[in-house]
């Protein structure tokens, strides 16, 4: 079964940085499509970057410059790594498989001064 667990949220001041993890159990990340998603109060659910099986990564415009993907095999991980935070990124962030697959609970981001 296939299980993903975020880590790293928190409250960071406005052009700080946070970087978040994402453990995969069940599943090789190493040429697996994931993804991250984002979910702002009274907001619908958004796509905030990809990565796919190989090493082609996608970013979300308002994301795009600021924010990074990476995998680490060994440890079976994939971060996004976030600069230059602004208020509007603060949102609960969740990482998936591409086919999606169940969500996890996700990690709160915060950005407030």
């Amino acid at each position: 079964q296939v299980h993903l667990v975020e880590f790293g949220g928190g409250l960071v001041q406005p052009g700080g940085s946070l970087r978040l993890s994402c453990t995969a159990s069940g599943v090789i990340v190493r040429g697996q499509a994931i993804v991250w998603y984002r979910q702002a109060p009274g907001k619908q659910r958004e796509l905030v970057a990809s990565i796919t099986s190989g090493t082609d990564t996608y970013y979300y415009d308002l994301v795009k410059g600021r924010f990074t993907f990476s995998r680490d095999n060994a440890k079976n991980t994939v971060y996004l790594q976030m600069n230059d935070l602004k208020p509007e990124d603060t949102a609960v962030y969740y990482c998936n498989t591409f086919p999606l697959g169940a969500w996890g609970k996700g990690t709160l981001v915060t950005v407030s001064s």
